[in-house]
């Protein structure tokens, strides 16, 4: 470890909307600087030009806003090592360069695309690892230096060849390469852009990131940055590899299951608070007991010693448990506000708007309790916002009960028992009532025969309580809809 204060970064290359892996990385830097009380920056990695998408960077603030992640130093903020963006700070990487050249430890490489292609070939074929053969590492620096006017060319890094690099990962404890299984990088291209290794080692140097902690898919390339960090004298951060994030199948986590834009889960309908309690535990843990956490507790107690090397398992039925959690716990006025955003968004635009504020206040309670993700909302309260009856099929209507002729009764006795009911007594005891009355002279118990209600109300077999989307509906369209399914039946 280190005893520098703690700066932490997220670094993320604006090439798409951020993963939930990738955010995962974000997330514990994060953490990790507030409960020490350090600080967080955001830093855009975008020296790839060509795999540059308009709008990411804009995507990736607004994935970290919406989970309640701030920094405190960034591109739009600006702060005391700026510029955030790499493509503004292209002399320092040049600058790193020379340097490298100069002490022996980098060279300037004329081989063409062609034959490195052909080297490729050739190693694939003989079954050997792919890797630079060092071919320009042999030539003169004078020479070097005067080819340099006229010929395009990179620079690569002279890695040492001899012996063995020593990582000494916070999580992962003492990791060993063999320096002659690695091979001399690229480090900054032709059109004067760095690759990924210069430009995080210069980066977080001049940002004095004490602490580099992002995926385990960089350990590979961690002999690379030591190296780097070596030559040119500079300080290393504590390194903190983050463990793998494998799918329900234990296999690498793919979009199938789950490795997709957070952004999408928010668009979905997942809280904020329950995707960042989800994300919390991929790898680490409070205690042995502790599975719901806050935003606030996690910065209080995030500690890398409680992460594990073990890869963690994206569990989808775990993540939605804990939005059905925070549905459930939010207060009452805060829900009311999202079934009302839910359902303005959600319905079809035939239905008027604004929305009865009234309707929405009333169904609201009774969503809590079967809704998992937002985007349900609309399909569950449909039919309260419109007259006419419903689409359904009609065959819905006798599916449970049996048969046609059974569906046929129970419209013909809950018709007789509701619309003994007058306007002033319409509630939804006066309904439940009226109802579970039929259980008697039908024979049957009400969960055999409510599903026909259902349909003929809702449209659907199942949603949220029949008895109290009556009394919304009111007498007139509950029972004018009981009358068009009793009429689809002949």
């Amino acid at each position: 470890m280190t005893d520098r204060p703690v700066r932490t970064r997220y670094a993320p290359s604006p090439t798409g909307n951020p993963h939930v892996g990738n955010i995962r990385s974000a997330l514990f830097s994060w953490a990790y600087a507030r409960a020490r009380g350090g600080k967080f920056i955001l830093r855009i990695e975008d020296t790839d030009r060509n795999r540059y998408v308009e709008g990411a960077v804009e995507a990736i603030m607004e994935s970290l806003r919406w989970l309640g992640i701030d920094w405190d130093e960034g591109p739009d903020i600006g702060g005391p090592h700026g510029p955030y963006f790499q493509s503004e700070r292209l002399p320092r990487y040049r600058e790193a360069a020379e340097l490298l050249i100069e002490r022996g430890r980098a060279y300037r490489c004329f081989c063409t695309p062609e034959r490195l292609d052909a080297l490729r070939a050739s190693q694939a074929a003989a079954k050997q690892p792919p890797g630079y053969d060092g071919l320009c590492r042999r030539i003169d620096p004078a020479e070097s230096a005067a080819r340099a006017k006229d010929e395009p060319h990179v620079i690569r890094f002279a890695m040492e060849r001899e012996g063995v690099t020593v990582l000494h990962d916070v999580i992962r404890g003492e990791v060993v390469f063999e320096n002659a299984l690695q091979d001399d990088f690229v480090m900054l291209k032709s059109d004067g852009f760095p690759t990924y290794h210069l430009a995080v080692v210069v980066d977080d140097t001049a940002m004095a990131i004490s602490h580099c902690i992002r995926g385990d898919e960089w350990i590979s390339s961690a002999p690379k940055h030591i190296q780097l960090y070596e030559a040119l004298g500079w300080e290393q951060p504590a390194w903190a590899h983050l463990p793998l994030i494998l799918g329900p199948d234990h296999k690498k986590l793919s979009k199938r299951s789950g490795d997709t834009a957070l952004l999408d889960y928010r668009e979905r309908g997942y809280l904020p608070e329950a995707m960042l309690n989800f994300l919390a535990f991929l790898g680490w843990s409070l205690d042995d007991h502790t599975t719901i956490i806050s935003a606030e507790e996690l910065t209080r107690h995030f500690d890398l010693a409680r992460v594990v090397p073990n890869p963690a398992v994206f569990d989808i039925e775990r993540l939605n448990y804990l939005n059905g959690h925070y549905i459930r716990a939010m207060d009452e006025e805060r829900w009311v506000r999202l079934v009302a955003e839910w359902a303005d968004r959600g319905l079809p635009a035939s239905i008027p708007r604004p929305l009865d504020e009234a309707v929405v206040r009333a169904a609201a309670p009774l969503l809590r309790e079967r809704v998992t993700l937002l985007e349900e909302i609309p399909g569950l309260i449909a039919f309260l916002f419109t007259y006419d009856a419903p689409e359904y099929e009609t065959s819905l209507l006798a599916e449970r009960v049996g048969d046609a002729a059974t569906a046929v009764r129970v419209l013909d006795e809950a018709l007789v028992r509701l619309d003994a009911i007058g306007e002033a007594e319409w509630t939804t005891a006066a309904v439940e009532a009226a109802l579970r009355g039929l259980e008697e002279p039908l024979g049957m118990k009400l969960r055999k025969f409510i599903p026909v209600l259902y349909v003929a109300v809702m449209g659907r077999p199942t949603g949220i309580p029949l008895f109290d989307s009556a009394a919304i509906l009111g007498r007139e369209r509950t029972l004018a809809r009981l009358r068009a399914a009793r009429a689809r039946l002949g």
